[in-house]
């Protein structure tokens, strides 16, 4: 395994990681329960710590791909910047996840006021990661660029 194997292995976790915290986090909220809450927090977390190898990872990969046949260094750097971006936010969410469960341990609860930002976060937070793995999917999926065209009746598609 190398580094571009990893970061297509990594890239994905964050991304299901940050939409499984939002929604466990939105459910937690509906349900009153102080240990979903925690659950959610905690995978938030988790969800930020990868994204960090994830995100240094990129660097490689996109040194493995330059020079392949369809790949457009132009949707690379769209792909990159909104890396930045939503690792940025992924980790503010991260922080502020942790600090939760730290701040708000024990017999401790969690004021609904906690809960409503961070859910507002990591539900911008989800936005951004979609939207950049999106771009990654891009990069090497001819198929889901905006405009593409299909092969007619026929034609063999280039293997």
């Amino acid at each position: 395994m190398n580094l571009i194997h990893l970061h297509l292995l990594l890239n994905h976790l964050p991304v299901v990681g940050t939409l499984c915290g939002f929604g466990l986090l939105a459910f937690a909220l509906w349900r009153r329960s102080t240990d979903l809450k925690r659950a959610a927090l905690g995978v938030l977390v988790i969800s930020a710590l990868v994204a960090i190898p994830a995100y240094m990872t990129g660097e490689p990969a996109e040194d493995g791909v330059k020079g392949l046949p369809g790949i457009s260094r132009a949707l690379i750097e769209q792909h990159e910047e909104a890396a930045g971006v939503a690792l940025g936010g992924l980790l503010t969410v991260g922080v502020a996840a942790l600090a939760g469960l730290i701040w708000f341990r024990g017999s401790r609860l969690m004021p609904a006021w906690f809960g409503v930002i961070t859910l507002i976060g990591a539900l911008i937070v989800t936005g951004l990661m979609a939207w950049t793995a999106n771009l990654g999917g891009q990069v090497r999926h001819t198929e889901i660029r905006p405009g593409a065209t299909r092969a007619a009746p026929g034609e063999r598609a280039h293997e």
